[in-house]
């Protein structure tokens, strides 16, 4: 196959960003025009009829989403973890699309692809996102991809042309020796996150190869808000046993619920009912991180397939908060490490200079209130050179008082596109 080259550097934003860096000079090649993101803004473009989401992919997102969290959440047991599966997956998809040999097999193994070949991920997530952004028209979905490529180094014109084609990326060269830079990276995220990720990148070494960069911005009202004036303080107990006292938000309603001996669950529906916030709070005498070492996508599609329609009260916490995470310990753990190896990784399917990646950097952000959810997260990937119905069962009462688990999830296919740990809500 004859390749032609691009030389400069490629960033997707959104859950997830990866950069590249290389230290070889090629002559630049003209960009081809910006796409449009994907977004279900009123000015977006409506499709002709629902695209067929691969039950494949959404399957091995979950596997991977949670299989992440709870790396994320081990490293840090004491604090709030959120993390978005959803745009992790679709950075390290692209970056998967540029890698070779025994470095793409790592990355679709951490993915848990199985059979998935590489044209089948790349229309599944095409598919998938395109699906999800238009899901529910009254709920903000919007997700975007951005390659941002090194002016001086060279890329594979193929390479980018199927980010583009398949991942609506923007793609824009820049010189990374200048500050102006990180500048041109964090702006796009933060309007692409609407401001609730202001940056993503902090600085880039001149030699950086390029940054891939996925940005997935969420807000959502309740079908049924809960009512400001009966928003009170109350006891919430921290994991050290602290009890402090915090906003608790109060609803009766009819709720899709399961309850066990180990959690209560609770669905809270968004807009037309295909999104919801999932609630998990472990039963008395169970903590949080007990019940979150059984969280697998097994028990997870169990706990939510044990949901059944019943009256019942919630109190729920008020919480924002944001995070960050250095994601490449939790990838080396899950199986990836071949590519973060200056002298083993192959991206020779992005570049013919010898790279690895350097960075996968993770931030989200989550504010939960009367009104609803609003959410965002990006990721960005850096890459160097080697340089089922039952009886009606009398009402329920939640009372989430403690550390619980949430997720902002897809009730058709399942998709989860944010979950965490909720262990202070202050």
């Amino acid at each position: 196959m004859e390749h032609r080259w691009i030389g400069w550097a490629a960033l997707s934003s959104g859950l997830a960003a990866l950069t590249l860096g290389c230290a070889q000079l090629q002559a630049q090649l003209p960009i081809a025009p910006e796409p449009t993101p994907y977004n279900n803004s009123d000015s977006a473009p409506r499709l002709s009829q629902i695209p067929t989401v691969d039950t494949e992919l959404t399957q091995a997102q979950l596997d991977f989403g949670f299989a992440l969290f709870e790396q994320l959440r081990q490293a840090t047991p004491d604090e709030n973890v959120l993390v978005s599966p959803t745009s992790v997956a679709l950075a390290l998809a692209m970056a998967y699309n540029g890698a070779g040999g025994e470095t793409q097999a790592a990355i679709a193994a951490t993915l848990q692809l199985h059979n998935l070949d590489i044209d089948q991920l790349n229309a599944g997530n095409q598919a998938l996102t395109e699906y999800l952004t238009q899901l529910d028209p009254e709920v903000a979905l919007e997700i975007a991809n951005s390659l941002w490529v090194n002016q001086d180094l060279p890329v594979r014109a193929d390479y980018v042309e199927r980010m583009q084609t398949a991942y609506a990326a923007e793609v824009a060269a820049l010189d990374f020796s200048q500050p102006t830079a990180t500048d041109r990276i964090n702006n796009w995220v933060k309007e692409k996150t609407r401001d609730r990720i202001p940056t993503i990148v902090d600085e880039l070494p001149a030699d950086q190869l390029l940054v891939l960069v996925n940005a997935i911005y969420f807000k959502g009202a309740w079908s049924e808000a809960f009512d400001p004036a009966r928003t009170t303080n109350r006891p919430f107990t921290l994991a050290s046993d602290e009890t402090i006292q915090h906003p608790l938000m109060a609803q009766q309603d009819d709720y899709l619920y399961a309850e066990t001996d180990q959690f209560q669950a609770v669905s809270l529906p968004y807009g037309n009912g295909s999104l919801s916030f999932e609630v998990i709070l472990p039963a008395p005498g169970t903590d949080l991180a007990t019940l979150s070492a059984q969280l697998t996508p097994a028990t997870w599609e169990s706990w939510m397939g044990q949901m059944r329609s019943r009256p019942g009260e919630i109190q729920l916490p008020k919480f924002q908060f944001e995070y960050e995470a250095d994601l490449i310990p939790a990838l080396q753990a899950l199986g990836m490490g071949i590519a973060f190896d200056a002298g083993q990784a192959d991206f020779s399917g992005l570049t013919e200079l010898d790279a690895f990646i350097n960075q996968v950097r993770h931030k989200t952000f989550i504010e939960v209130n009367e009104a609803g959810t609003e959410a965002a997260a990006s990721t960005a990937i850096g890459i160097m050179p080697t340089s089922i119905a039952l009886p009606p069962d009398p009402p329920f009462e939640m009372v989430v008082d403690r550390p619980f688990l949430a997720a902002v999830r897809d009730r058709n296919t399942g998709t989860v596109l944010f979950v965490g740990a909720i262990v202070d809500p202050r």
